[in-house]
């Protein structure tokens, strides 16, 4: 009888998560971009999921050992309505949630609440987009709208840079 092997993936471990109230016209702009993303082929080992407003989920999701997040999501005050933006978040940045918040999706709530929870942020890109508007209404402003394709094409351009960051760091994968 042979021993038991060890799980050896052969590849990472990616959750893409879209978040917002697509209630809010543009705050929408995560729930819209996984929704439109559900037609193409994801590379294996990632998985896309809308989070909505479920914060406390998303947070709960993350315990099971992610090895990167990518979050999509609307950015205030952040320059023209539309307008995309790239970047990394330090698992110690404060991005002004200092609590645990079971009914908040503001990524600072919930990165709180997986603290809060005992997890740890994996290797986190945010694809954002500016907003316009966040009053109450149902689709996303004609500036964000046009946005939606280019996060696309973001985030798929982040996930083949993380996929290839992971298999670089682990000779395992």
């Amino acid at each position: 009888m042979e021993p038991p092997q060890a799980d050896v993936r052969s590849e990472p471990r990616i959750l893409v998560a879209g978040i917002g109230n697509i209630f809010l016209s543009d705050d929408g702009f995560g729930p819209e971009v996984l929704r439109r993303m559900a037609g193409r082929e994801l590379p294996a080992g990632v998985r896309a999921v809308d989070f909505g407003i479920r914060g406390v989920h998303l947070a709960y999701e993350l315990l099971d050992g992610w090895d990167a997040l990518i979050l999509v999501d609307a950015v205030p005050d952040r320059g023209e309505p539309g307008r995309l933006r790239v970047f990394e978040v330090d698992s110690d940045q404060d991005l002004g949630a200092a609590q645990f918040d079971a009914h908040s999706m503001d990524p600072g709530a919930v990165f709180a609440s997986l603290r809060a929870l005992g997890g740890t942020l994996p290797p986190t890109v945010i694809v954002g987009c500016q907003v316009l508007s966040i009053e109450e209404g149902i689709g996303l402003t004609p500036a964000v709208e046009g946005a939606v394709d280019d996060a696309i094409d973001a985030v798929f351009d982040v996930l083949e840079r993380r996929i290839a960051l992971c298999a670089s760091e682990s000779p395992a994968r």
